[in-house]
């Protein structure tokens, strides 16, 4: 972005700051981290109106594993947006590289809204739907790395656990945000029919508009404390070099996002499709209940979050590893025979319960591993490549158990990933107290 607003930005937070300033800040920061989750999630919730559009006729299953497979695909940008982002917030400051990121997102919105269907371009639909989730990956991968590096150098140490944790309250409003446009659709101006049709092309729309408002927002925030400190000081070797002079800590970032990414996935994303696809549920219910649940879980962030500023992060880690590894079987297994709306509610707020002991922190976690030079990066990096292959396939391999009659294979993967991860969690030590954020 433009480095006379990285100049003007880094001047302003030369003093420091106020809390009112701070609360600004990680306002404005957090205001577009939730916009361009909204427009990642768009494709999600809305997937199952847009199947038939980009893709030849079919049975519901082979439509949604096209529509899986090209979301899978949109995540193998992510390692590279981590990489060309985090390089780019280490180089140049975190509020020009979340300027950017909001740009490339609000391009890859557009093209969807405005791409026609299969049946008016063929193989074209499908192809520029690909290039958009590409940008939007590119833009997502970036933004993860660099968002959890500004809230958690923003925040103040004593609240370190609390202020981060709103990387997941606006990561889980934007997906809210899906579907309450989803739900308004569905219930108050839109049939079935013209969801199919048309209508769901509205949301991508409003993604991008969206996408503008967050950009103004991210042009008045402050540069954090920690980035300009270290601009007078200047490292002589590159950046990845010096990542690479971290390899344990670069682990320790792919072993603790393994399972609780897979599982957040598992419980957000796909259980609209879960509902709908295997518990035979309506398109309608599933979406409140998966607006409902979403609501909980996202209120409940702070709340663990503030907890670890407390006891520290590494119990909170196990907490999840332990209840996850003991309870994803039982929990997707009972679901899966569930007949009521109440019976979903509550056992997927059970599972969203225990995944918050790994969203409400993880940020602030893997932002203390790493110093100031290469914050950015060494979190958004191997954060990204995990995302890419547990969660970016979380859609398709849950997807493909069901085609061959195996659906119980994929609650066996998904508790296996939190088993290996709970191993890290036991093994490492806990960052409240072994931070060098604090060495900035």
């Amino acid at each position: 972005m433009d480095s006379t607003l990285s100049n003007q930005g880094m001047t302003a937070s030369a003093a420091p700051r106020t809390t009112s300033q701070r609360i600004k800040s990680i306002f404005s920061g957090s205001i577009g981290n939730m916009v361009e989750w909204y427009d990642w999630y768009v494709y999600s919730a809305f997937s199952l109106y847009f199947a038939k559009a980009f893709f030849p006729k079919g049975d519901l299953t082979a439509q949604l594993l096209n529509t899986a497979a090209i979301f899978a695909i949109g995540f193998l940008m992510r390692p590279l947006g981590g990489w060309l982002m985090g390089l780019y917030a280490d180089r140049k400051g975190r509020k020009s590289a979340l300027l950017l990121s909001v740009w490339i997102m609000c391009l890859g919105s557009l093209i969807i809204a405005l791409t026609p269907s299969y049946e008016t371009i063929g193989i074209g639909a499908p192809i520029l739907l690909v290039l958009a989730r590409l940008l939007q990956g590119l833009s997502v991968g970036g933004e993860y790395g660099t968002s959890a590096t500004y809230l958690s150098e923003m925040a103040t140490k004593e609240r370190r656990g609390f202020y981060s944790s709103f990387q997941y309250v606006t990561l889980i409003s934007g997906q809210l945000l899906a579907l309450g446009v989803l739900i308004l659709l569905q219930q108050v101006f839109l049939t079935s029919a013209q969801l199919e049709s048309w209508g769901w092309r509205i949301p991508f729309v409003i993604g991008a508009l969206c996408a503008v408002v967050a950009m103004l927002l991210r042009r008045d925030m402050a540069e954090t404390e920690s980035f300009t400190k270290k601009q007078s000081d200047k490292p002589k070797t590159s950046t990845m070099a010096l990542l690479m002079k971290h390899p344990k800590e670069l682990l320790t970032v792919v072993g603790l996002t393994m399972g609780g990414t897979l599982a957040f996935y598992t419980y957000t994303t796909y259980m609209q499709k879960y509902l709908v696809n295997s518990v035979g549920m309506s398109k309608s219910d599933s979406t409140l209940i998966s607006a409902a649940t979403l609501f909980l879980f996202m209120v409940i962030q702070p709340v663990i979050g503030g907890l670890s500023d407390k006891i520290g992060r590494r119990p909170i880690l196990i907490a999840f590893g332990v209840m996850g590894t003991l309870f994803t079987y039982p929990i997707l297994s009972t679901l899966h025979n569930i007949s009521t709306w109440w019976g979903a509610f509550f056992l997927i707020m059970a599972a969203l319960l225990i995944v918050s002991f790994y969203t409400s922190i993880n940020a602030v976690v893997k932002a203390e591993l790493f110093p100031t030079e290469i914050r950015a990066l060494g979190v958004g990096l191997p954060y990204a490549l995990t995302v890419s292959i547990f969660g970016g396939t979380a859609e398709y391999i849950a997807l493909y158990f069901k085609s061959i009659g195996m659906e119980s294979g994929y609650y066996w993967y998904v508790t296996g990933c939190i088993a290996i991860s709970l191993l890290v969690y036991i093994s490492m030590k806990d960052t409240r107290s072994n931070s060098l954020i604090d060495s900035d």
